[in-house]
């Protein structure tokens, strides 16, 4: 596979329990569902009012094309969630230098369907963490094809609508989020 292959990627291999267990390409882990790990941001505006939503590349691996607000990505061999959400709110939207916030974590496991992987779907241990900006954003065009600010109101009126395309493991973080917001990590 040519070193530019996401699916080629080196990536931490995790156990149902949520402890690193070893490292697999990124193809491997989806095709076979393994479980891993994978970590983002939350990026809101300086006041907390609006949530930067993004439309997912129809390049990506998982999850083309649909809406998210969460920039992120797997867990890398030797990564923490947090090193992970650092590495992936600079390459994603061009955030750096800024304090995270941990949100929530979930367990989840997608069950079959396009692009969802493997014969069983996705696999993932999700951690989430909050950025607050009102800097430049600058797009990374491999991972995201538009975006935009959205009040945090029209955000919930959007998730609240099942038939919109919106990455469903970001949907249950941020569903955990906006409806417990108390407490760091909250475990599903």
């Amino acid at each position: 596979m040519p070193a530019d292959d996401p699916a080629a990627e080196l990536i931490a291999l995790y156990d149902a329990a949520g402890h690193q267990v070893g490292v697999a390409v990124r193809g491997e882990v989806y095709a076979r569902s393994l479980w891993h790990a994978s970590a983002g941001v939350v990026l809101r505006s300086g006041d907390g009012a609006r949530v930067y939503v993004h439309r997912r590349s129809e390049a990506k691996l998982v999850m083309p094309g649909m809406h998210d607000c969460i920039a992120g990505g797997v867990v890398g061999p030797g990564e923490t969630p947090e090193g992970t959400a650092v590495r992936e709110l600079g390459e994603e939207l061009g955030v750096r230098d800024v304090p995270l916030t941990p949100l929530v974590s979930a367990s989840w496991e997608s069950g079959p369907g396009p692009g969802l992987g493997g014969p069983e779907g996705l696999r993932t241990h999700l951690f989430a963490f909050e950025a607050r900006w009102d800097g430049p954003v600058v797009h990374q065009p491999s991972e995201v094809s538009a975006g935009w600010w959205m009040p945090l109101s029209e955000l919930r009126a959007r998730l609240a609508d099942p038939g919109w395309p919106f990455a469903p493991d970001s949907r249950v973080l941020v569903e955990t989020w906006l409806g417990r917001r108390a407490g760091p990590w909250v475990r599903s």
